[in-house]
Parts: C-alpha cells; structure tokens; sequence
C-alpha cells in the first residue's frame, strides 16, 4: 500500500474532545520494548491518567496492565483504539472495533493512513483520527 494523505481526519477541536472524553485506550501494537514510540506513548497515556489497556501477541504484562492478543479479548468497554501497526492491518481493525460495537474513536497514530478503513470506521459511528499522535496532541492542549 503506497502512503496515503489522510481525507478522512478529525478537526482540532474534534480531537481536543476526544482527549477530554476518553477515559479507557486500547493500545494495539503496544510493544513492551521501552524505546518504541509505542510503549513510550502508551506510558505517557497512563500517567496522564487514561486506562491503558495493552494488545499485544506477546507477553503477559506491560506497563503494569494485563495484555490482551486481540481487541475481542477485552471483556469491558474501550473508549477509544489506539493504532501502532501498518496501515494494511487497519481494515482488519476496523471490522473489530464495529464488531465491538463500543469504540467510539478509532486513532492511528502518526504516519498511519488508510482512509479506506477510516471511512469505514466513520461510517460505523466512530470518530477518527488518522496520522496523529496522542501524546504530541495530548501535550498542544493540555487537557
């Protein structure tokens, strides 16, 4: 898949409520190597007061939180899904989190852009948010 500009995006004060409403984040693709943008994301997330919740096909903990192989794993409500994986993997993302039937924003995160699935997601009810990264936001508003 070649890089995509993403037309399918949140406005600024579309995110600024985003950050101020989400309680709980699934993290998918949250490694538990501390050098990864997204452990160091993730940890960021967590001391600014959100639930972290880790998706990872590995490891039992991270970041202090258990960690689920797969979004239909997790046995309680997620707000919102935070993406660390390749743009072609959204699609299948997607088809989860309206299966959910709870995310109500779909984020992936900087450098991530498949507006196909992004359309998809907006389509289902949720709110998106492509090539952005929560922490770089999270820190310009101050929430």
């Amino acid at each position: 898949m070649e890089c995509e500009f993403p037309t399918v995006n949140a406005s600024n004060d579309e995110i600024r409520s985003i950050l101020a409403e989400t309680k709980t984040i699934a993290v998918l693709g949250l490694s538990p190597d501390t050098t990864k943008d997204s452990y160091r994301v993730a940890e960021y997330l967590k001391n600014a007061g959100y639930t972290i919740i880790p998706v990872y096909p590995k490891e039992e903990t991270i970041l202090g939180e258990k960690v689920y192989r797969s979004l239909q794993e997790i046995p309680f409500a997620v707000d919102m899904v935070n993406i660390f994986r390749k743009p072609d993997a959204l699609d299948a993302i997607t088809d989860a989190c309206i299966a959910r039937g709870d995310i109500k924003v779909f984020w992936a995160q900087k450098g991530i852009v498949n507006n196909e699935a992004a359309a998809r997601a907006r389509n289902a009810g949720m709110r998106v948010v492509q090539n952005h990264c929560t922490m770089v936001e999270h820190r310009n508003i101050n929430v």
